[in-house]
């Protein structure tokens, strides 16, 4: 019985930790971010004023603090504003919706390893809150949910641009789920497995999937054999497809159409305010950050520092108390805030898609792409094992069927008119 006990309660301080202590907290940091991000792009002052007035107490100068108290004012206003439902609604479902966004983005945190095993008091315990064996696939089931009540909001308003904008962000889950789910088929041929925290002890073990450069990746290494350095082809497609997928999912710019204010004024949801409102906003942010965390833990190594250092950093102790996996937690945040900084960049400077755009980006391209990527990684993986005939008879077809996807693709677009005074 208290082992049980014990158990549970390693459960609930992880699940408490990961999720409430440390995605949580990133979602209003992200909107700080954004905001002096966006305005230093733009030679503009980001939030730097709200702070605690300590001159009302007789002080000389209040405490601003860079603007780092605007995430809670933010909180504060959005809590006290007025909680209004509109008469026309329908309520069941326009109350759910909001729910139905944030709940599936939280829920995918429990997946995503946050460092190597750590021991305590002589338990030795994964910094992960689940170590399940198939990771990205519960990632994808959970999170594809999050489209529900994003389209349950824009029915639920009883409203023309909310309906517009959950339909749109229908269309563009069903367009993009399938490229994020072939685009990932080619890292788990590579590894062979998976379970996530096996895929980043392997590249903390012998080189990032986008950087071989030590372990058995290393051609140095591993008698001359340049498999890993090969494979990089396939990878860095893959990344490149499964990055821009994410950005589509999680309805970031410049895939925002769902909530296109130019266009619908601002979406699925218009009529949602207060509370409401800010858990779509919290769904969109939490989204963005495990879907970051997912590009680093499965292309860029996730929590390992890289180059061999690990297993130092693993055995740093201060006295008898071993802090090495504080630190692997340490730098896999780190990473995190560069994607999440890299997210908020490419919002600031790429203008947004039309909407026929996205659609042939995802069926036309991505889609196409991401299957040949798939036996690209295939034929790069199996070419030890094949002779040299073998080898040039598969890249022949692959070349083939490569250029045939593009013929076709360009036959059947049809041809632009021009329109004349």
């Amino acid at each position: 019985m208290p082992e049980i006990l014990i158990t549970l309660a390693i459960i609930v301080i992880k699940v408490v930790t990961f999720t409430f202590l440390v995605v949580l907290p990133l979602v209003p940091l992200s909107v700080y971010f954004e905001r002096r991000f966006s305005a230093i792009i733009q030679d503009r002052v980001g939030p730097n004023r709200v702070g605690i007035p300590l001159t009302l107490l007789g002080m000389k100068k209040d405490f601003h603090f860079f603007g780092l108290i605007q995430p809670i004012a933010d909180g504060l206003k959005l809590f006290l504003k007025e909680d209004f439902t509109p008469n026309h609604v329908r309520k069941a479902f326009y109350w759910l919706a909001p729910a139905l966004t944030v709940v599936p983005a939280l829920i995918t945190v429990c997946v995503v390893p946050f460092g190597p095993d750590v021991t305590l008091f002589g338990h030795t315990e994964k910094l992960v809150i689940a170590d399940i064996d198939v990771g990205p696939l519960f990632i994808f089931a959970i999170s594809s949910l999050t489209v529900y009540g994003i389209t349950l909001a824009g029915w639920a308003s009883n409203s023309k641009f909310p309906f517009i904008g959950g339909v749109r962000s229908t269309a563009q889950m069903i367009s993009y789920e399938i490229c994020l789910g072939l685009s990932i088929i080619p890292v788990l041929l590579y590894f062979g497995e998976l379970n996530l925290s096996n895929i980043v002890e392997e590249q903390a073990k012998n080189g990032w999937l986008l950087l071989p450069l030590w372990g058995d990746s290393a051609p140095w290494n591993n008698g001359g054999n340049y498999s890993a350095w090969l494979f990089l082809i396939p990878a860095f497609i893959a990344f490149l497809i499964f990055t821009i997928s994410i950005f589509a999912e999680t309805n970031r710019m410049p895939f925002d159409l769902p909530e296109c204010e130019t266009e619908l004024v601002g979406g699925y949801h218009t009529e949602y305010s207060s509370m409401k409102f800010a858990m779509f906003f919290m769904g969109e942010y939490a989204a963005m950050v495990i879907g970051s965390a997912l590009i680093i833990t499965l292309f860029l190594g996730g929590w390992s520092f890289g180059f061999g250092f690990d297993d130092a950093i693993a055995n740093f102790a201060i006295g008898d108390f071993k802090i090495g996996g504080l630190l692997h937690v340490g730098i896999f945040l780190g990473k995190l805030l560069a994607f999440i900084l890299f997210f908020i960049l490419v919002r600031w400077t790429v203008p947004r898609f039309r909407y026929d755009q996205l659609m042939k980006l995802g069926w036309v391209i991505f889609f196409e792409a991401a299957l040949i990527n798939v036996f690209l990684a295939a034929l790069i993986i199996a070419a030890p094992q094949f002779t040299s005939a073998i080898i040039a008879s598969g890249s022949v077809l692959l070349v083939v069927v490569t250029a045939a996807v593009i013929w076709v693709a360009k036959v059947s677009e049809p041809p632009a008119k021009i329109l004349r005074a």
